[in-house]
């Protein structure tokens, strides 16, 4: 090589070098830029942000509208077509004033939950936490009940099973009888006379009646089913640093995971009046995941159920006649891979069920089926094609007609939501949204009426009043202004598609620059990756501020989210990729769109990518690290479900199958730990209640044992999360030191 050669090498590294230098600098200003783009954004977008709240039963409905001169509430009346001002914000102003002695701002009341009674005389609101009544014209105001708080389970825990002793007597429809377990079997008592006596006599410690039981309509049946217990999973934990006391505290909690032993449950049919007990053969329902959705008809000569087998693998609805005990299998869904239960389940009887509209993927999309309910014979396809049927909004008993909501039908992207109707014979098909973009629609308690709103990403929302009947517009109600939110700096991410590995198949991302975004300048991208086969997950509705994917690109990077192969809401065939296979994640789809973004934006870096992502998303960032390390190079994950047989049952056994194999392992982050290469950072809470926060501390003992450098936030007292504000910051230095290559600033910003 001549000198000059070597000397124009030299240079172009050193410009090379300066360039990304330059890009890399991060200063206090930068976090605290990044720290500012919510506010900042905050409150710029005016209109179009419609919640209709309907008066009553009528379709006539409310909204409050954000206005750059403040909230206005606005009352539609549709068969009129009228839009005028609900109620004056200065006369309520001047009431609620009187009342509290302070000074109120008609232009921006304190209150929400609008909604107006059915003849338009009063209307209710919330008020500091208690609701309010407004007459008119005089807008003297009375005060309702205190909203209560309301709290889930105990200390926000989730996962424990009922107990099927635990439950109260439970009463006949005709009030005349209630139910119970006395001894673990089967009683009754007559209400008025307080007489009792048992129907079962085979229940024991080990094999009981549950106190969940089901009465006919006609009072003189009932449905108990005897339960196999299974022992209970309990999961430990040490609270390092209660807030009430000094010392550690123990908890432990049921946590079912895959592999784990299911309680078994079998149906049994008592006669009230002969105390006839008639059993019911088992051998239908062996290895249950769950039974459940019992359904009397109303003539009580007969119940349905539904048998979820484990493995997921066969869902059937099951019959039994009430008089003989026999069962006839009356849907009978397969699979070679999963039966998405948890996400596509769908299930309406019409006529008493002498029909059943129900949803499948049999045919390689999800579509909904008519089936006669008695004999199980399927009387047609009701939706049909390359597309997907997302859910029923509801099934118009009279019309026989059904409105639900469909993605992929329409050109664009696949992931966009419209609403439709059709009819139960299959024809009729017809679409109510106009407009490109997401739709979510709200209907009138007459269902006669919708608000349709929509929006893309990059589009801000449009409302309009349609008629349910033919979709047709009545009235535009609104329409975003976003002009404040540009003028604040405000760059719209945009979508981006390319080819999976299959070379044919659409893969959707979005891509989001920094608001000082510069074309001739090289950015690191990152990518934030939640991959969980129960949904799909990029946005696909307008939002002003996108979280820390907006915050971390303030810091110079360029920020993807992509929904590959192995997600859902795209055919069976797509989602099946996840199927044994959670390790996938969608990786060779997600690499390959990365790739031809960059092949079309020069200022996407990818010799340098990063990932980040909680959850499921926790297990896909250090996933791309331990099985795609030549592309992947930092990576955060926060509570991550590092292996599926830590997790709990549902999600996992959901996609990865029973009995717990092999493929277990070849998905596990902790097996495979030793693969590591690149930059890590492992963000656990001591408390998680979602995930058991030992999966992480698992990947860190074999990460240890392997001799593999890494970092570990480990934050004392926090739930399931992506770490909060100390994990956000220590996650933003993360990528600023390994992918932009300079040292963070110091942590005195404020």
């Amino acid at each position: 090589m001549n000198k000059s050669v070597i000397r124009t090498f030299i240079v172009s590294a050193v410009i090379l070098l300066i360039s990304v230098t330059i890009i890399a600098q991060v200063t206090v200003e930068d976090y605290r830029r990044a720290d500012s783009l919510s506010q900042k954004f905050a409150g710029k977008t005016w209109y179009g942000n419609v919640r209709p709240s309907w008066a009553g039963k009528t379709s006539v409905f409310t909204y409050e509208n954000e206005t750059p001169a403040g909230k206005e509430y606005i009352i539609i009346d549709p068969v009129k077509k009228t839009k005028k001002e609900a109620f004056s914000t200065e006369k309520l102003a001047k009431k609620m004033s009187d009342l509290s002695d302070e000074e109120i701002d008609p232009k921006n009341l304190p209150i929400n939950r609008v909604s107006f009674n059915e003849d338009l005389k009063s209307f209710t609101f919330m008020w500091n936490n208690v609701e309010w009544t407004c007459n008119l014209p005089s807008y003297k105001l009375e005060s309702g009940e205190r909203e209560n708080d309301r709290r889930r389970g105990r200390d926000g825990w989730m996962w424990d099973r009922r107990d099927e002793l635990s439950n109260d007597p439970v009463s006949s429809p005709d009030d005349k009888w209630e139910a119970f377990i006395e001894d673990f079997n089967v009683h009754v008592r007559n209400k008025k006379t307080k007489e009792e006596y048992s129907l079962s006599y085979d229940g024991g410690i080990g094999l009981y009646y549950s106190s969940y039981m089901e009465w006919s309509p006609d009072s003189k049946k009932i449905m108990a089913f005897r339960v196999k217990p299974a022992e209970k999973h309990m999961i430990h934990y040490v609270e390092s640093s209660p807030d009430d006391q000094l010392q550690p505290k123990h908890h432990s909690h049921e946590y079912t995971k895959p592999g784990d032993a299911l309680p078994q449950h079998y149906p049994q049919i008592f006669d009230i009046d002969s105390g006839k007990h008639l059993k019911i053969d088992d051998s239908l329902i062996p290895n249950q995941y769950s039974l459940e959705r019992y359904r009397w008809n109303r003539d009580s000569k007969s119940l349905t159920y539904e048998y979820n087998k484990r493995g997921h693998q066969l869902y059937q609805v099951i019959s039994i006649d009430a008089e003989t005990g026999d069962q006839k299998i009356i849907i009978n869904e397969e699979s070679e891979t999963f039966i998405d239960y948890s996400g596509k389940r769908y299930r309406y009887d019409l006529n008493d069920g002498n029909e059943i509209i129900w949803a499948s993927e049999r045919d390689g999309w999800n579509h909904l089926y008519l089936y006669n309910g008695k004999t199980g014979e399927v009387k047609n396809q009701i939706t049909k094609g390359n597309w997907v049927v997302r859910d029923v909004e509801f099934v118009d008993t009279l019309e026989r007609k059904i409105i639900f909501t469909a993605s992929g039908r329409e050109e664009g992207d696949p992931y966009f939501i419209h609403y439709y109707s059709v009819n139960l014979d299959g024809s009729g098909l017809r679409k109510l949204t106009d407009g490109y973009g997401n739709h979510i629609a709200y209907f009138s308690p007459d269902k006669k009426y919708f608000v349709d709103t929509w929006s893309t990403v990059d589009t801000p929302p449009v409302a309009v009043l349609r008629k349910t009947l033919t979709g047709a517009e009545v009235m535009k109600l609104e329409e975003t202004d976003i002009t404040e939110l540009k003028a604040a700096g405000w760059r719209a991410p945009e979508v981006f598609a390319a080819k999976g590995r299959d070379g044919e198949t659409d893969i959707w991302g979005i891509i989001m620059r920094p608001v000082d975004f510069d074309p001739s300048k090289k950015y690191p991208v990152i990518e934030y990756i939640y991959a969980g086969p129960h949904s799909s997950f990029v946005p696909k509705s307008f939002r002003p501020y996108m979280g820390n994917m907006h915050s971390l690109a303030e810091l110079g990077f360029i920020l993807v989210q992509i929904d590959g192969m192995g997600t859902s809401n795209r055919s069976k065939a797509f989602h099946d990729i996840c199927w044994k296979n959670i390790k996938d994640a969608g990786f060779p789809d997600r690499i390959l769109w990365m790739k031809a973004a960059a092949a079309k934006y020069p200022e996407m870096d990818i010799s340098r990518v990063g990932i980040y992502g909680t959850s499921a998303g926790g297990q896909n960032s250090t996933g791309a690290l331990l099985f795609h390390p030549e592309f992947y190079k930092v990576g955060v994950s926060s509570c991550g479900c590092h292996d599926n047989r830590m997790d709990k049952i549902w999600w996992n056994e959901q996609w990865m199958g029973w009995p717990v194999g092999p493929e277990y392992a070849e998905s596990s982050n902790v097996d495979n730990a030793h693969r590591l290469q690149g930059k890590l950072l492992l963000i656990n809470g001591e408390m998680d209640n979602n995930v058991d926060p030992s999966s992480t501390v698992q990947v860190v003992d074999a990460l240890i044992k392997a001799n593999k450098n890494f970092d570990y936030l480990f934050v004392p007292g926090m739930r399931h999360s992506s770490g909060g504000d100390y994990g956000e910051h220590k996650r933003r230095d993360f990528f600023v030191k390994h992918l932009l290559g300079v040292d963070p600033p110091e942590w005195k910003l404020h």
